[in-house]
């Protein structure tokens, strides 16, 4: 390899979720500029405004930085760092074209000695058998003769002020051993809690969507746990804290599984072991246990309100929450919109509220207006479906209040404490 750390200018590419605090990070060390296609994101970021709230304004000027979305001023790089979506399309198969377009940009700039790493969530392989050849194709050079490649998968927890990027070990890994420990080096400059550079840019790809795979199936237990208790008519919460004394138990609970993360990565494993000829049956299995929550809460809360007599056709119910997570404002494939979904089956008027949340995008994204002021006596049923401390802080007085006097309070996320008339998974 022909760069030296010390004359590294880094590009990252989609300032998302992940890139951006990524990009600020790189930018205390190195010249940085930070690319988006979105130019309406280019100029927030120029105004010192990141709707996504996981960079202050204060953060971002402390820092020296470029935003653009022309592609021309990307030459001025030598380190291209892609951090772009992978979606999956309605039939839940893996949709690469953000990660081909943006190897073709990226492509249409290389230089001889460029280093490009990928931080966006693949299937293994997907790096070297889709990223490259476009790579090479669009650039004319050659991988590993003219410019080489690393993989670092992301480890970013969207609105978790906690667990940082500096603070989370970093898997690395290059195309060939020089660019391994070049690729290495760089993040070494960012993260405080260390590096772990792996053997090949595959076992990367496959430690980071097998840890998403992992987190999702366990999650998919509980959630059948739930189910078979209800029908027992057996507290899951207090068989999970019972269970839980014992020091292996591990501490998940029920709930809904959304995002850009859990509920998406299982599927790019999965694609990748049906094309080699393999069908997965407990990663799928789990997956549909929890893309069934939303529709199995609704039913839970329509068979409430009937044995409480309260009549469901043109009832009333309030949905506190939508985004994926809490205290994110988030709306990536959540969930909730099962639950809004499965209810207006049921001929009933559903409001969503959620202070998170951004009013367009959730229209544009899920066809849903938010419902910005609660007024009290309004509702026949109350489902706090995500755990925002906003709603936390209400209190279970205030979040009563606005039902009426004979209401069903569905608590999803364990957010309210425990009484015997919330519900709960």
């Amino acid at each position: 390899m022909r760069l030296g750390l010390n004359e590294s200018k880094i590009v990252v590419i989609g300032l998302g979720y992940v890139g951006l605090p990524l990009l600020v990070e790189f930018a205390k060390n190195f010249p940085c500029i930070g690319f988006d296609i979105n130019k309406k994101r280019i100029q927030e970021l120029e105004a010192g405004i990141d709707q996504t709230n996981e960079i202050s304004s204060e953060e971002l000027s402390a820092v020296d930085l470029k935003f653009t979305s022309e592609i021309s001023d990307l030459k001025e790089a030598n380190v291209y760092i892609v951090t772009v979506p992978t979606p999956i399309d309605a039939q839940k198969r893996p949709n690469l074209h953000p990660l081909e377009a943006s190897s073709a940009t990226v492509g249409s700039v290389l230089s001889a000695g460029d280093v490009v790493v990928y931080e966006s969530t693949v299937y293994p392989g997907a790096t070297e058998e889709v990223c490259v050849p476009i790579l090479e194709k669009t650039s004319g050079l050659t991988l590993n003769e003219d410019f080489y490649v690393g993989y670092s998968p992301e480890r970013i927890n969207p609105g978790d002020k906690t667990h940082r990027i500096d603070s989370i070990v970093k898997i690395t890994s290059g195309s060939t051993p020089e660019a391994s420990i070049y690729v290495d080096d760089l993040y070494k400059k960012i993260v405080k809690a260390g590096t772990h550079k792996v053997s090949s840019i595959k076992v990367a790809e496959a430690a980071k969507v097998i840890e998403n795979t992992q987190r999702d199936l366990n999650i998919a237990l509980v959630n059948e746990l739930c189910i078979i208790f209800e029908k027992l008519g057996i507290d899951t919460e207090e068989v999970l804290i019972a269970a839980g004394t014992k020091w292996n138990f591990l501490p998940f609970r029920p709930g809904l599984v959304g995002g850009h993360c859990i509920s998406v990565d299982p599927y790019y494993l999965t694609h990748k072991a049906e094309e080699i000829g393999y069908h997965p049956e407990v990663i799928l299995a789990g997956r549909r246990i929890n893309d069934g929550m939303g529709p199995y809460i609704a039913e839970r809360v329509i068979k409430l309100m009937t044995q409480q007599r309260i009549h469901v056709v043109d009832s009333n119910i309030l949905i506190m929450g939508l985004s994926f997570k809490e205290n994110c404002p988030d709306l990536r494939n959540t969930r909730v919109v099962g639950i809004v979904d499965s209810l207006k089956e049921f001929n009933v008027n559903v409001d969503v509220h959620d202070p998170w949340a951004d009013d367009d995008e959730a229209q544009l994204e899920h066809g849903i207006k938010l419902h910005s002021h609660l007024s009290a006596n309004s509702y026949d049923a109350i489902i706090v479906a995500v755990s925002h401390d906003c709603f936390k802080r209400l209190g279970v007085d205030t979040i009563r209040s606005y039902g009426k006097s004979k209401c069903i309070l569905f608590d999803v996320k364990y957010s309210l404490p425990k009484q015997d008339d919330i519900y709960r998974l």
